[in-house]
């Protein structure tokens, strides 16, 4: 069982992280636009929707993470995942409010890119159908 649940960790570690830099970089890749957009709306809505239940931020792969890495007997898990991710790259746990805020700034800001970019992506292809 231990086998299946360190393949889990290391599946969602890998998944998850990858997630979060496609959530704030995949806007830039024009054929990724709309993925990284539905993405995005996702992660918000779990943040907040979700975040009504749960506690403002939630995030799901994070608490189904959590719950795997308790099973192998991790504790004193940070209730950010930045925060998990930064401890487990650099060694540091970084402060928990300071991460808040730079993981919603960073978030919006790739949202407004996101929705920015496909906006002009759907009024290039709208003007360009006049012209057939």
């Amino acid at each position: 069982m231990d086998f299946l649940l360190q393949i889990a960790n290391y599946f969602l570690f890998a998944f998850h992280t990858v997630l979060i830099f496609f959530n704030l970089f995949g806007w830039l890749h024009p054929r990724l636009r709309k993925l990284n957009l539905i993405s995005l709306l996702v992660t918000f809505g779990s943040w907040f929707l979700l975040g009504l239940w749960q506690g403002w931020g939630y995030c799901f792969l994070t608490d189904w993470h959590y719950q795997i890495l308790r099973a192998l007997g991790e504790t004193n898990l940070p209730s950010s995942y930045i925060a998990f991710l930064v401890e487990k790259l650099t060694g540091v746990m970084p402060n928990a409010k300071l991460v808040e805020v730079f993981t919603l700034v960073l978030a919006i800001m790739a949202l407004l890119c996101s929705l920015v970019v496909n906006s002009r992506n759907r009024n290039q292809k709208k003007g360009s159908s006049h012209n057939i």
